[in-house]
């Protein structure tokens, strides 16, 4: 499927990448969920998270905290307060410190509330984004905080293809628990 353009491409995008994510997790078996992720042995895995999420935990909770990245920007925006999608001190270079920090942050996080935060964040972005028009979504410069873009390539980046890169993963790991 191409990147979602559209608002009615973007909402079906993201709810089938969705289901489809929910469904390979719910067909990942006890061993695939009790092994911790390892991927040192692929050299072609050279991203830092790669090394750094370590369960579906740990995916889940990644996904939930780009949702509130969102979510938050978003909100602030629309209220007047001028905000960057990146939080200071970050930026799109040191985004993967940012990462590390939402990985720390949650560690003591159960799988069950992960899952439950990502599901309740998915639902609120996709309601968010049924509040924008097509032209709000997909058109340059309706919005001065959102810079060059558009603000729909921002629920595109967080949603669909931030599940496709969660089920990547996901499918790497299963496919690392069966040479095991």
């Amino acid at each position: 499927m191409s990147r979602p353009a559209t608002k009615t491409d973007l909402l079906k995008a993201a709810g089938k990448n969705f289901e489809k994510l929910n469904g390979l997790v719910t067909g990942l078996t006890e061993k695939e969920l009790a092994t911790p992720f390892d991927f040192s042995g692929d050299v072609k895995k050279k991203e830092a998270h790669w090394g750094r999420d370590k369960n579906l935990r740990d995916v889940f909770i990644h996904l939930y905290e780009w949702h509130q990245l969102l979510l938050n920007w978003v909100q602030a925006n629309q209220n007047g307060e001028s905000r960057s999608f990146i939080p200071r001190p970050y930026t799109w270079k040191t985004y993967g410190e940012m990462n590390v920090k939402f990985w720390i942050k949650h560690q003591n996080t159960s799988l069950e509330d992960a899952r439950d935060q990502l599901w309740k964040s998915h639902e609120e972005i996709l309601k968010l984004a049924e509040g924008f028009s097509n032209e709000e979504l997909f058109s340059k410069g309706v919005y001065k905080w959102v810079g060059g873009s558009t603000l729909g390539s921002y629920f595109v980046s967080v949603t669909s293809s931030h599940y496709e890169w969660a089920m990547k993963k996901l499918k790497a790991h299963r496919k690392n628990c069966a040479v095991k």
